[in-house]
């Protein structure tokens, strides 16, 4: 077994997602604030969201310091950085590590057009222009 190979982020269910989406959103939070800025999208008991942002720690996507007795939690990865891993899982799950397999079945389902394509060849070659 590769030591130096990235361990596989695990996935997300629906309301870790939100509560990540809002710790994103918001840089470091509480169990509390948290609690209450979901509570109209999803009501929690106080035990709940602990339990949810211990589970985002433990998945490595949370990271916590204390600060008195409140626990002050943080995103370990910015989320474009998680969604980018993400998208690598879902192109060696199914299309044998071909990004040019996933982007023609983007283009065949209508999910990308010509336009969002060409934009995507242009922001490459500007990169690969500025590695040089």
């Amino acid at each position: 077994m590769n030591s130096t190979k990235k361990k596989q982020p695990k996935s997300l269910g629906q309301l870790e997602q939100l509560v990540m989406e809002y710790c994103w959103s918001n840089g470091q939070v509480t169990a509390e604030a948290c609690r209450d800025a979901l509570a109209d999208s999803w009501a929690m008991k106080d035990s709940t969201v602990r339990t949810v942002l211990r589970r985002l720690e433990k998945k490595g996507f949370l990271s916590h310091e204390v600060e008195g007795r409140t626990f002050i939690y943080r995103p370990v990865e910015a989320r474009q950085n998680v969604a980018a891993r993400a998208v690598k899982q879902i192109i060696d799950r199914f299309c044998g590590g071909s990004v040019e397999q996933l982007l023609v079945g983007m283009v065949d389902n209508q999910v990308l057009d010509r336009k969002q394509l060409e934009q995507l060849a242009r922001k490459i070659a500007q990169r690969k222009g500025s590695e040089s």
